[in-house]
């Protein structure tokens, strides 16, 4: 239950995969003054670091409460991050790539604006960037648009009156300015994980797409990364 002390705080709930994005997303929405809900999807994806990595990214941000949701995705299959399918080490390339979890952020979105609505968030953060990345559908700005206008339909804040705003941050930035943006903001870039596909030791691979994309990304920034990669 909301009081009415709890309704003048300015609140938001942050999507948090445990990734480099969604952690400079949360601590954007921080530096505006938001108390900060969080919302982490454990879906089945191939790995616990990502989740681990969510973990120790709220306790250093100081969320307010941060909520794990078992989401078992691996019952669809679909994508080589929830299936018996080899992950990609050979280069970003122009096709949607394997790694494409069928419609995940749009069954995300649709989970965080029911966070948001039972929390009294009307302002949602997510991490998705549509310059440097692997061409996955659910990232461009005019699906993030269209979600808006769909929560607003579809929800009893968006019909009276209190549409919930999307924000995402980074949507037009390159991985180097995302990069900036974590020293910016006093962030640890090992707070955050991005490999798909860990080695048996526990390093990043260093060679799937969102290694490749998060290397290339501190090195046009000139900052260290001190992730540590098998490759």
């Amino acid at each position: 239950m909301i009081s009415e002390t709890d309704d003048a705080v300015k609140r938001a709930v942050v999507l948090l995969s445990g990734g480099l994005d969604s952690m400079v997303s949360a601590a954007l929405a921080r530096e505006q003054g938001f108390a900060i809900h969080a919302l982490t999807i454990d879906y089945g994806q191939r790995h616990l670091r990502e989740l681990q990595s969510a973990e120790t990214i709220a306790a250093k941000l100081g969320v307010d409460r941060h909520v794990v949701l078992p989401l078992d995705l691996r019952r669809f299959g679909g994508s080589a991050l929830t299936d018996d399918i080899e992950v990609p080490k050979d280069g970003v390339g122009e096709e949607i790539p394997v790694t494409y979890v069928p419609a995940r952020n749009l069954v995300f979105l649709a989970l965080t604006v029911g966070f948001a609505e039972a929390s009294g968030a009307r302002d949602i953060f997510i991490g998705v960037n549509a310059l440097d990345y692997s061409g996955y559908p659910d990232c461009r700005p005019e699906f993030i648009a269209s979600f808006a206008e769909t929560a607003r339909l579809g929800t009893k804040a968006g019909v009276e009156g209190q549409p919930f705003r999307i924000n995402a941050p980074l949507q037009h930035m390159t991985k180097a300015d995302i990069a900036r943006e974590c020293a910016r903001l006093g962030l640890d870039p090992a707070w955050s994980w991005s490999c798909y596909d860990p080695a048996p030791d526990g390093k990043a691979c260093g060679l799937c797409d969102s290694c490749r994309l998060r290397r290339k990304g501190f090195a046009e920034a000139d900052i260290t990364d001190n992730t540590n990669y098998a490759a």
